[in-house]
């Protein structure tokens, strides 16, 4: 009986000694190999552009090299279905943005991952206010001025997006059903095309980054009416902003954060929170964030994964409200 009493306390310490073991494989001496940033859209984009920067200098804090791994498509969901299906052990890592874990997953039949469940937050870097804008040839000069027109000529205003499910897109979608007005959207392949029609008069109206839109407003081409966040933007304080405007608690933000495979292991996730957190207070990477427009935006590993949940509720309530789908 004692004979066999000891086998089974010299297993379960085997047992033991294995797991810890395996944990400290798995964070003790994270990384060991190159680590890569899975990003959902195509290179040179403001997604890209954010990616590299956090791999050039996430690099040097790890000792690693950090790739980045474009696997565009599906608004980004082609990127995430395969960053979600990677092993938990904090070497594939997925640039997150509002479009790929708060929208696609319910504008897609099946974007074959879940964006709450499949991943885990490690941090939201930046973010940015959106700018409302019109044509100057458009007769509103106000946000007021817009709603009133809205509603006394319902489905005529126009106002052009970077795609179904897009921030441009989903932006004015909330501010629609804010104000209660009638507007209609036309769809592009991108902000870029969606801003030369607007520059050409085809359309009337447009929401997107402010840093893309604020060049426009600035040489007298296009007229601003609003910011999305609730704090005026440092880029451009003199415009107010919706929530002021008559709109209390408005706020849509484009935001960019890391995250990986859920159940990566708690150290492996800090570590990668903590050297993030260090390299955005280099004063050459908040200079290069700052000239894209972006704030940067400090918070815990927690703190950014219930974020993702709270804007899961935000947006995925809205694009069934609306019932809307992919193209």
């Amino acid at each position: 009986m004692e004979h066999n009493a000891l086998n089974r306390r010299t297993a379960l310490g085997l047992i033991a000694i294995t797991v810890t073991g395996a944990a400290r494989a798995q964070s003790g001496d994270y990384p060991n190999k190159p680590v890569k940033i899975v990003v959902g859209f195509t290179a040179g984009g403001p997604t890209d552009q954010v990616a590299r920067i956090i791999a050039n200098h996430l690099g040097e804090k790890l000792g690693q090299s950090v790739i980045v791994d474009a696997r565009p498509g599906a608004a980004g969901s082609i990127g995430a279905a395969y960053a979600a299906k990677q092993p938990a052990d904090g070497y594939t890592l997925y640039l997150a943005v509002q479009t790929t874990h708060a929208v696609a997953p319910y504008l897609y039949p099946n974007v074959g991952y879940d964006a709450v469940k499949d991943f885990t937050g490690i941090v939201r870097v930046v973010h940015n206010p959106l700018l409302m804008v019109v044509n100057p040839s458009f007769p509103v000069k106000s946000l007021g001025e817009l709603v009133a027109y809205a509603k006394a000529n319902p489905g005529k205003i126009n106002f052009s997006t970077g795609g179904i499910g897009s921030s441009p897109h989903m932006s004015m979608e909330l501010f629609r059903k804010a104000a209660g007005v009638d507007l209609t959207s036309v769809h592009y392949k991108g902000d870029a095309a969606a801003l030369v029609d607007l520059l050409g008069g085809q359309v009337q109206m447009m929401m997107s980054s402010i840093a893309g839109l604020l060049p426009s407003v600035q040489q007298g081409k296009l007229r601003p009416l609003a910011v999305s966040g609730l704090q005026r933007s440092p880029m451009a304080p003199d415009i107010p902003t919706i929530a002021e405007s008559g709109y209390p608690g408005f706020e849509v933000i484009t935001w960019f954060g890391l995250v990986t495979v859920a159940k990566t292991p708690p150290a492996v996730v800090e570590r990668i929170n903590r050297e993030t957190l260090a390299l955005l207070k280099q004063p050459e990477v908040r200079e290069q964030f700052t000239k894209m427009g972006f704030e940067i935006v400090p918070n815990s590993a927690s703190e950014f994964t219930r974020f993702i949940a709270e804007e899961n509720v935000k947006w995925g309530g809205l694009v069934r409200q609306l019932g809307l789908k992919a193209e």
